[in-house]
């Protein structure tokens, strides 16, 4: 099985040297194995994306030396894709729809509430009980739909982390993750699962700070019989502060340094030297599939 990469930066803002460092990463794994690299726009936000920064991240990526193989998948021209996964959710009955406002969740739930790896409050399942009746009356109200732990948990899950070996998946505490809300008809959970599936991709490179959704994602993979990659969660670059970069921080963009007269060649080998050597280029553990609950 040859190995498969992808870099899937959201197309919100230009790119900074932590995008550069995760795509070159992913890039490198994929040329010294002979694999292939995949590009992937998550554009499913249309409040932040903008079709500027989706041609300034090709831009960015060519001035760079990044080739990648076959089309760029742009995530908003999928909806639908996304949208049959919900459904086949729903007629399941593993989702149910959420009308809390994050400051509702924030402002009465905080307090109770366990917290989950992200350091915020665990959705407590205020809107899990409520009757159809209820929901079809509140149908036109701003919600989100959420997935329903407690029936949709499947024990003994676990995933391949390259560094680690294999880790056992804890959904659970996330609680009733988000799938989608009215106003954004995905979410990053369910579209990152579908793709890599569809895709075809084997190795997922991505930034540490990713590493807990990982346990949600093995659920949607077990439900929707999708297989699973092997991770490879790479560490943050950094400010003079240890503040990582970050676009809401206004990190110096990859843009700005070549307005600066900063080359690609001094850029890949500032990068080049932050990245960790590859281990040995073998072929990756065959992806493990998990047949849908009948």
């Amino acid at each position: 099985m040859s190995i498969v990469t992808r870099f899937a930066p959201s197309p919100t803002g230009y790119l900074h040297l932590g995008h550069a460092f995760s795509a070159l990463t992913a890039w490198r794994r994929a040329r010294a194995a002979g694999g292939r690299f995949l590009l992937r726009l998550e554009d499913i936000d249309p409040t932040r994306c903008r079709p500027e920064y989706a041609a300034a991240i090709l831009e960015d990526l060519a001035f760079l030396g990044l080739d990648w193989d076959g089309p760029v998948r742009v995530q908003s021209e999928h909806l639908a894709d996304y949208a049959a996964v919900l459904d086949s959710l729903r007629a399941r009955g593993l989702l149910y729809p959420c009308f809390c406002s994050r400051a509702d969740i924030q402002r009465r739930v905080i307090a109770a509430a366990p917290h989950g790896p992200d350091g915020g409050p665990v959705y407590p399942g205020t809107c899990r009980a409520l009757s159809e009746a209820e929901r079809a009356a509140r149908a036109d109200q701003p919600h989100a739909l959420r997935l329903d732990m407690a029936r949709a948990l499947i024990e003994g899950l676990t995933f391949e982390e390259e560094a680690e070996g294999t880790i056992a998946a804890d959904p659970a505490r996330f609680g009733d993750v988000v799938l989608a809300r009215k106003d954004t008809p995905t979410s990053y959970h369910l579209c990152v699962t579908h793709d890599d599936a569809l895709q075809g991709v084997t190795l997922v490179t991505r930034g540490e700070d990713l590493k807990q959704a990982t346990h949600p994602h093995r659920l949607l993979q077990a439900l929707m019989g999708w297989p699973t990659p092997v991770y490879a969660h790479h560490r943050l670059l950094t400010d003079g502060s240890g503040r990582r970069l970050a676009k809401r921080d206004r990190a110096t963009t990859l843009r700005a340094l070549r307005a600066a007269g900063v080359s690609a060649d001094e850029l890949r080998d500032q990068l080049n030297a932050l990245t960790d050597p590859p281990p040995a280029l073998t072929d990756p553990p065959p992806a493990l599939t998990d047949p849908p609950p009948e």
